[in-house]
């Protein structure tokens, strides 16, 4: 069986995850975000939802790019409601 590129763990449903043009194997989801997904430059969590990209630089949030000195950014949580 596949064992887990993170963990080591020996699985039976391992997940196969092709991330720029390489194959990965991980037995969890958990396994392949600590992998792959790429880090909050200011908070350092990972980001594993639509995240905000500035000049080539990851951040989880809005609020994480302004500290960063990122201003033109905004959440979708800060957008003013439409009809």
């Amino acid at each position: 069986m596949p064992v887990c590129e993170v963990c080591g763990n020996d699985y039976d449903k391992p997940l196969e995850v092709a991330s720029g043009g390489a194959s990965h194997i991980f037995d969890s989801f958990e396994c392949a975000i600590h992998a792959l997904a790429p880090r909050c430059e200011n908070c350092g969590c990972p980001v594993i939802g639509h995240g905000h990209e500035a000049d080539g630089r990851f951040f989880c949030c809005a609020h994480c790019a302004a500290q960063a000195g990122v201003e033109l950014l905004a959440d979708r949580a800060d957008a003013p409601a439409t009809a």
